[in-house]
């Protein structure tokens, strides 16, 4: 399956802004320079604005929800590139997993652990 050109090119510009100097303005370096718990913790705040925003009604509730899970998405990447790990890597093992059942899936990981 061919990769998205949209999360290839945010991935490069993640990457980009992320190796930038220390007094260099940049929300995705900030980000970096907290590391792990700094990227993990708007990690877990954008994944409970997205539960929360799936509980809104209507075609207004469904803009928030897409929206924050763009947020969502974005933050893992960043994550992602702070382990210089990439989208294509998620890609992958989507497309590994693809046709699998969940419940076997889950049991495999289960007994390699």
């Amino acid at each position: 399956m061919p990769e998205s050109t949209i999360m290839r090119a945010l991935m490069d510009v993640i990457r980009e802004r992320g190796s930038r100097a220390e007094g260099e303005k940049s929300y995705v370096a900030s980000l970096m320079r907290g590391g792990v718990a700094k990227i993990g913790a708007k990690i877990v705040e954008e994944a409970a604005e997205v539960v929360e925003a799936g509980d809104e009604p209507d075609e207004a509730g469904r803009t928030h929800l897409v929206k924050e899970v763009a947020d969502l998405v974005f933050h893992a990447m960043v994550l992602l590139s702070y382990r210089d790990a990439d989208w294509a890597d998620v890609e992958a093992e989507l497309e590994r997993r693809f046709g699998t059942s969940g419940l076997a899936e889950k049991e495999s990981r289960g007994r390699s652990s």
